[in-house]
This record gives structure tokens, sequence and C-alpha cells, in this order.
């Protein structure tokens, strides 16, 4: 659904959900950026169209995350928490579908920024129009 509205899909570049989503994008004709943690561009999935080998392991989350306008985390273990963290304090809005709640004390109280959704379709139409940030009091 990404790739049907043109935009680039980014993503970790391995197996799994990251597969998951290259394929669907690919599969639309889609362009997929896959950045991987090591120095084997071989080791991406095959439905990325380009592949950054960055070979700094798990601190490639935060290319991830710097590298889209939106983030939308589906389910997820550690690295996807971090890419969570990155895009926050990039001041980039999350999606999380099936993915992690987080909460805060004082103004992080709700997990500014980070917005659950219920399905692909919703993931996807929220990351195509950002809910606005909420204004400090």
């Amino acid at each position: 659904m990404l790739a049907e509205a043109g935009v680039t899909v980014v993503c970790g570049g391995g197996p799994g959900v990251m597969e998951a989503a290259a394929r669907g994008a690919a599969d639309a004709g889609g362009t997929v950026v896959g950045i991987l943690p090591g120095i084997d561009p071989g080791e991406a999935n095959p439905y990325c169209t380009h592949v950054v080998a960055t070979g700094s392991g798990q601190t490639r989350n935060l290319a991830v995350a710097a590298s889209g306008e939106v983030a939308i985390a589906v389910g997820g273990e550690w690295g996807t928490l971090t890419e969570i963290a990155y895009a926050r304090n990039l001041g980039r809005p999350v999606i999380a579908l099936r993915s992690w709640g987080v909460s805060g004390i004082g103004e992080m109280e709700g997990g500014p920024g980070v917005v659950p959704a219920a399905s692909a379709a919703e993931a996807v139409a929220l990351a195509l129009d950002p809910p606005a940030e909420p204004r400090a009091s």
C-alpha cells in the first residue's frame, strides 16, 4: 500500500517482517531500501532494490529511523523498540501495528507521537497523513 502511494520503503533489509514489507512494496512496483547491520550486501532479502551495508551492527537502527518521514513499527523485539525511540527523538511520528506501547511520566505520559493502528490499512493511512504533534501546554 505504501508503494502504491509512491512511497519508498526503508527497512532493515533482513528476514521476517522486514522481508514481508519489502516483498509487498516490491510486488507493487515500489522502491525498497534495505539498511543492513553487516558488511555484506548479499545478506539483504531479495526484495530490496537498494542496499546499504553499514557494518555498524544494531546502531544501523538509527539510520533506518532517520531515513523516513514516518516510522511504522510492526511487532518487534528490542531492535524495533530502539527504532521507535530513535524516530521519536528525531521528531518522526511512529505508527505502531501490533507493536510496542510506550509511556512515561510528565510530558512523556501516554507515549506522545506513537499512535497505535489496528490494521495495515490503518497504519498506511496514518503514515500518509500523520496526526499532528500535540502542543506542549
